[in-house]
């Protein structure tokens, strides 16, 4: 590993100790080796005209593109000494912050330290003493968590344990020390590596605590980020303690070296953990619910004024009822990353991000009403719809009053004129895709015929993707980004919201939506990949029935269920809904500010829930092999 004026040199370490540097990725390049399609972008082209104000949003030629595929992660019991529940996993974590942070812990701990500590999260949490080494790892990765933060990136170490790849599909060789990744973009752990070069750390890819040992006595890093067994982990912590040097870890969940799997997004967490992003503090769920609480009857008539008159009044309930608010939360996140606000000032947010949050719910909650009237829907969030309720004149008339308030509220915002446009335009653009979309389905329910899936998911696209984007991009005008970060947005506005739609689909198939798109017989990415996939014969004559909507879903369920299971069909649905939410995460490589960098991805994570990587171990393969349990049960 050399150093250079002092730091460690931003490249690849093997461990001999030689230099690797990886290729740089392809520019412009969609991460496989292609070019990407042209895109549909509302960017400001990173100037200001002559007289300072913001150039209208530009529109060019698009394509939908797949994004590269993500590999298959197993979702396997973890080892017996940690909690197979992620739920209590989180749990764990977050009261071990709490106690560092309420009790004024200093690093390095002691083990006796690490012990008191140790029982009082268990007290706390109510878990078996069987998990006391994992609590130990969590407290002092809690412990050294700030300190971690302060430290430059290009004087950490990152060490990942080659068990991270997959095994099976893995060009990489070995020698005698750990794997030489060929950065072949088969596995989590070639994300991990660029990523992490990109900021200037040194990275290790092997395993073997002597190796760890040797890389803490060195002394030329500051600081270590690390992903390894517990059993690894354990012998390492008294080095650690000795030469005082920052570590944090996070723990495989198994150690067999089988099909190994990882808290994903606490790996993510840790490698761009920085001081310079002033919200890696914030409780998002915390946020989420201040802002669901701006949707309460008092909040509402403080924000938007009192209700004057009966259509007011059925507009301001419906906008208060029940609803995830993503998009009003995905306006704040921007805003108040962008403007660096410490965790008091986030929670206590300005009275024009309210409103400005409120006007995108009234976006969203207008094209809702017309959405139900012309989909046929009669029930959404457990009741009537506004048409079902009030009649389809009254509905109409409540979701144009509430695109007119969205309007209303955006022109009382205190900002510069400049940025007021820039929001307008945007908000009318997001209205016109989004119509653009609707209008493609509604056109093809007059002669449905079967679709392909990049037809669906360009329709998901045009539908979904223009919500996401209004409002991150409305958070980001008031938040005074640059031209450069718009452009991000709308990049990972697309794949966060075909993402969003596709999870909707899988929802309907799991009966879990209030909607019902195979039901309905509209466009569905399932029944696009059932068409392709199904036999020729009696199974493709009944995708092709429904599709051309000559059948009714509820008269053949099961036998569409039996389709949609043997042949894949839900199996791949997943796997481009991985795909599209590791591509929002990829866009956001390129954001230049910490902040909202940090906030984003923990946003992704927040929406589409946690994410296991596989892999194979080899510490332990001799062990393995002769016999001995270690942890989970191997995959067969």
């Amino acid at each position: 590993m050399n150093s250079k004026n002092g730091s460690v040199q931003v490249a690849r370490v093997s461990a001999t100790g030689a230099n690797h540097i990886s290729p740089t990725d392809n520019a412009g390049s969609n991460g496989n080796g292609s070019l990407p399609a042209r895109r549909e972008t509302m960017g400001t082209e990173g100037r200001r005209n002559a007289d300072g104000s913001l150039p209208a949003p530009v529109k060019t030629i698009s394509l939908i593109t797949l994004p590269p595929r993500v590999p298959k992660q197993p979702d396997r019991p973890t080892q017996s000494n940690i909690p197979n529940d992620r739920a209590v996993r989180d749990k764990l974590k977050s009261v071990a912050a709490e106690l560092i942070e309420r009790d004024g812990v200093i690093p390095p701990l002691t083990m006796d330290e690490v012990r008191e500590l140790i029982v009082k999260v268990r007290r706390e949490t109510n878990v078996d003493d069987i998990f006391d080494d994992y609590i130990a790892v969590l407290v002092s990765n809690a412990a050294w968590r700030e300190t971690l933060a302060t430290i430059p990136y290009n004087r950490r170490l990152l060490l990942l344990p080659k068990c991270l790849r997959v095994e099976e599909l893995c060009p990489a060789p070995f020698d005698e020390f750990g794997l030489l990744c060929k950065e072949c973009g088969l596995c989590s752990l070639h994300d991990l590596t660029v990523e992490a070069e990109r900021l200037g750390y040194a990275i290790l890819v092997a395993e073997g605590s002597a190796i760890v040992r040797k890389m803490i006595e060195t002394g030329s890093i500051e600081a270590i980020v690390g992903v390894s067994c517990l059993n690894v982990l354990e012998k390492c912590f008294p080095h650690l303690e000795a030469t005082a040097v920052p570590g944090v870890a996070i723990p495989l969940l198994q150690d067999d070296c089988v099909n190994t799997a990882v808290d994903l997004d606490w790996v993510w967490d840790v490698i761009h953990l920085t001081s310079d992003d002033k919200t890696y503090r914030l409780d998002l769920d915390e946020l989420k619910r201040r802002v669901q609480g701006w949707f309460e009857g008092g909040s509402l008539s403080k924000i938007m004024g009192v209700c004057d008159g009966q259509t007011e009044t059925i507009a301001r309930d419906w906008l208060a009822r029940a609803g995830k608010r993503w998009r009003p939360y995905l306006t704040a996140c921007v805003f108040m990353a962008l403007r660096g606000e410490s965790q008091h000032d986030v929670l206590s947010a300005p009275d024009d991000l309210k409103k400005l949050a409120v006007a995108v719910e009234c976006f969203h909650k207008a094209s809702l009403i017309h959405d139900d009237i012309e989909d046929g829907d009669d029930d959404r969030y457990g009741e009537k719809t506004v048409h079902a309720e009030h009649g389809m004149p009254v509905a109409l008339n409540v979701g144009d009053f509430l695109l007119g308030e969205g309007y209303r509220l955006i022109g009382e915002l205190d900002c510069d004129p400049s940025i007021k446009v820039a929001m307008l335009q945007q908000a009318a653009h997001g209205h016109l895709t989004l119509a653009r979309g609707q209008g493609a389905e509604l056109c093809w329910a007059r002669a449905p015929k079967p679709m392909s899936s990049l037809q669906v998911l360009d329709i998901f696209r045009q539908k979904t993707a223009p919500a996401f984007e209004v409002a991150l991009r409305l958070g980001a005008y008031f938040g005074g980004a640059d031209a450069e970060t718009h452009d991000v947005l709308t990049e990972y506005s697309e794949a966060l919201g075909i993402a969003y739609q596709i999870r909707d689909d899988l929802e309907d198939f799991t009966s879990e939506s209030d909607s019902n798109d195979l039901r309905d017989l509209r466009p569905s990415l399932l029944l696009a990949i059932a068409h392709k996939r199904a036999e020729q014969g009696a199974e493709a004559e009944l995708i092709e029935s429904l599709w051309r909507r000559e059948r009714e879903y509820d008269d053949v369920v099961m036998e569409v269920q039996r389709i949609l299971s043997d042949r894949g069909v839900s199996q791949k649905a997943v796997d481009l809904l991985e795909a599209y939410t590791e591509q929002a995460t990829r866009t956001l490589r390129f954001v230049n500010n910490a902040t909202l960098k940090g906030l984003l991805r923990r946003v992704v994570g927040k929406i589409f829930g946690d994410n296991l990587i596989e892999g194979y171990c080899s510490e332990f393969e001799a062990r393995n092999a002769a016999g001995r349990e270690a942890g989970a049960e191997p995959v067969a």
